[in-house]
């Protein structure tokens, strides 16, 4: 940047995509301490019904309402969105592909500060008299049709603008990281030469794209309905409430692979540094995740088995749900295969890859089971659901983030995060979450209701208690866990153990660059010459190989 640049200019008000990488993701994990705190608040009424909670106060049904629906829609739309998808494509995408910046800096800075102001509205809402969005993270109608209905009057307004804003700022992120991988490749990088990360951002770019569309009219039929009583969800006027699920899920199960894509490609880069080895099936993982691109467009009602829905429609969406799983066992079983024979370093960002890969397939099993339209019938709404999807989305969010941070964070800023104070980091969260939410399939094959605020309501269900006291247990370990990796955090950015360009040895362009990069990310124009993943060449004189180099 030019030495001419104020600090706000440089670091605040930055055209730059490295610094708005770094916003996304900073604001990504603020928002998930207020996610984890919700989560405490509810989880400690589930362990201790009725006793108050510290810090807190007294959890009623409303209270336990307002706390599950704002934890759901932060940890999805307000941390692994931006984190993931924003954050680190923003700031590694166009290092990898060899360019100076993205192909649209303005629209980048604006989309980070919509993004901003999205949260500000969001936080805004629990200010209000009524208090924020009680209706879920889904904001399902005909509840929240009907204005004026108890916590969805402000609250609901001030959710559905926030929600409106952060999806207009994913869309202006995801159109530039597309233009500028299509646009924007140096000399030499053709699409096969890509990481598989680059790969993965466009590929979940573009299925929230097309996903988004009929989430956007259904928000504003809900809005209709809100203001003017227009009647397309409420049944007295003739109206669906089904259409507004039908709507949502359209983009909310491909929603699950915008997060989940780069998460994976973000393990596939650390695991073949990692592992010394090529990654196995390049092509064929590409291949996979494009299929499975177009099959998310095509389970979405397998959230609906119980709602009504004909058989004969649920059983094609059964036979999807399951297909959907093939092109992920691929990825997996090929990022398992480029584990063997590897010498492999387990330095942290390695040991969080190895668990999100481990934690993400113990989902991805318990996910058939939902899959299943019998099956579903009895585990639907219940505590195995709840386990499922945090089984599938805190290993790719949590796991899979954190696995990206202590590995491009020498990149970042310059110097290490502290390794010793990171594998303590590590095996706190791993087994606090295992503590967390192993017990919640029992409790839910129990027959314990996700929605109950009281466990007590199920008299026959008490002998299960004592699973949610470990659970909520488990989560304030896991909370008090963070507290090493934010001191880390925040320490090794002024005080760290100095990294050079390319401390891991690794092969893709952004290992070229300085660390950190200057404005221009490269000291001279890359001319890529090789793909990403050149390790261990039996006919190379080290083990590796950066994509600018001729053997």
């Amino acid at each position: 940047m030019s030495e001419s640049m104020t600090w706000t200019q440089k670091y605040l008000f930055s055209q730059d995509h490295k610094v708005i990488g770094i916003q996304y993701m900073i604001t990504g994990l603020i928002m998930a301490l207020l996610g984890g705190y919700l989560a405490y608040v509810f989880r400690y009424q589930l362990a201790f019904p009725n006793e108050g909670v510290p810090g807190f106060g007294e959890v009623g049904p409303d209270e336990y309402n307002l706390a599950i629906s704002m934890h759901g829609t932060i940890m999805v739309f307000w941390v692994a969105m931006p984190i993931l998808l924003s954050g680190f494509g923003n700031y590694l995408v166009p290092l990898m592909i060899g360019a100076k910046d993205m192909a649209f800096p303005r629209l980048n800075m604006m989309s980070y500060w919509t993004f901003f102001l999205s949260t500000v509205v969001l936080i805004a809402s629990f200010f209000v008299p009524e208090g924020a969005s009680k209706s879920g993270w889904t904001f399902y109608p005909p509840l929240t049709a009907v204005p004026g209905y108890t916590g969805v009057f402000w609250g609901g307004h001030l959710w559905l603008l926030a929600v409106a804003l952060e999806f207009a700022s994913m869309l202006m992120s995801g159109i530039n990281l597309l233009t500028s991988t299509i646009t924007m490749r140096a000399k030499g990088m053709s699409y096969f030469r890509m990481p598989l990360l680059v790969w993965m951002m466009n590929i979940a770019s573009l299925i929230f794209m097309f996903s988004v569309g009929p989430l956007i009219a259904g928000a504003f039929m809900l809005l209709g309905d809100r203001f003017f009583g227009v009647g397309f969800f409420i049944p007295s006027a003739g109206g669906d409430p089904l259409l507004y699920q039908h709507l949502f899920w359209f983009f909310g199960h491909p929603e699950v692979y915008v997060i989940l894509l780069p998460a994976l490609g973000i393990i596939a880069e650390i695991i073949t540094a990692f592992a010394r080895k090529p990654i196995f099936a390049y092509r064929t993982i590409v291949y996979a995740v494009l299929a499975a691109g177009v099959l998310s467009f095509l389970v979405w009602a397998h959230h609906q088995f119980i709602s009504g829905i004909d058989p004969r429609l649920a059983a094609p969406f059964g036979l999807t749900t399951i297909l959907i799983s093939v092109p992920f066992a691929i990825c997996m079983f090929a990022f398992i295969a480029t584990f063997w024979k590897g010498q492999i370093r387990f330095k942290t960002p390695m040991l969080f890859a190895i668990a999100m890969i481990a934690e993400f397939l113990f989902g991805g099993i318990t996910g058939i089971i939902n899959g299943s339209t019998a099956a579903d019938i009895y585990v639907h709404d219940t505590y195995f659901v709840v386990a499922h999807f945090h089984y599938t989305l805190f290993p790719v969010v949590f796991l899979g983030g954190f696995a990206g941070i202590y590995y491009w964070f020498p990149k970042m800023f310059g110097r290490f995060l502290n390794e010793a104070w990171g594998k303590v980091h590590f095996a706190l969260t791993t087994l606090s979450f295992n503590m967390v939410f192993l017990p919640l399939f029992f409790v839910g094959l129990g027959g314990t209701h996700r929605r109950i605020f009281d466990p007590s309501y199920f008299e026959n269900l008490t002998q299960l208690q004592p699973l949610q006291v470990i659970a909520t247990l488990g989560l304030f370990i896991m909370l008090g866990a963070q507290v090493p990796f934010i001191i880390n955090f925040f320490y090794s950015m002024f005080k760290g153990k100095q990294a050079s360009a390319n401390p891991w040895e690794a092969n893709s362009l952004e290992w070229v660059a300085p660390s950190p990069p200057g404005h221009g990310n490269f000291l001279e124009e890359p001319v890529v010459t090789r793909w990403p993943y050149d390790y261990s060449l039996p006919q190379a004189n080290k083990d590796w190989l950066s994509q600018t180099e001729v053997a």
